[in-house]
């Protein structure tokens, strides 16, 4: 499973179910020092400048499990500039190359870390300000509301439990029926 030329990329949210890049296997791992956080302010794919949305991001402490995704030597540079492309629109990710477990060893991963500087850096909200973000959200790839729910889902397909991120969604959504009349 690792060798020496092979190329990694982490996926802990969208990057998950929607990689768009060519990869020649994907296997769940599990990254140390860093966990998935709904700590970005979407301005692009979930939201606007004037009314921001929350996406993911990895944020300092704890450990997270997702997807590792093994690339081929010859495809290495162009998932490179389309992962660039994608997530570095704002410059709100840092790109680095993280330590992650898998079933048959350690790898080297190339993902993107939340940094705490930056304006769209939301991980200090409380959970009803986040909630207000989740439902608010709407960009060119849609709702907050339906990537919080979609990350979920592919989560639990994974098996990999995030009590955090299902207790936000249970929340978002129990508010958007109540604003809606209770339907």
């Amino acid at each position: 499973m690792t060798d020496r030329d092979d190329f990694w990329v982490f996926g802990y949210g969208s990057l998950m179910w929607r990689p768009g890049f060519d990869f020649e296997e994907a296997v769940t791992a599990t990254v140390y020092g860093y966990h998935r956080a709904l700590c970005a302010k979407s301005y692009a794919y979930r939201g606007t400048k004037e009314v921001p949305g929350l996406v993911m991001g990895l944020q300092r402490g704890g450990c997270c499990r997702g997807r590792a995704f093994r690339v081929a030597p010859d495809k290495k540079d162009e998932t490179v500039r389309y992962l660039q492309e994608r997530e570095l629109i704002s410059d709100f990710y840092d790109e680095k190359f993280l330590t992650a477990r898998t079933e048959a060893g350690a790898v080297t991963v190339y993902t993107f870390v939340a940094d705490p500087d930056h304006e769209q850096y939301a991980g200090h909200l409380s959970a009803e300000e986040a909630v207000e973000y989740v439902l608010q959200g709407q960009g060119k790839m849609g709702r907050a509301l339906d990537y919080l729910r979609s990350t979920i889902e592919h989560l639990d397909d994974l098996g990999i439990p995030d009590g955090p991120l299902h207790g936000l969604l249970k929340t978002a959504e129990a508010e958007e029926a109540r604003r809606k009349g209770g339907r």
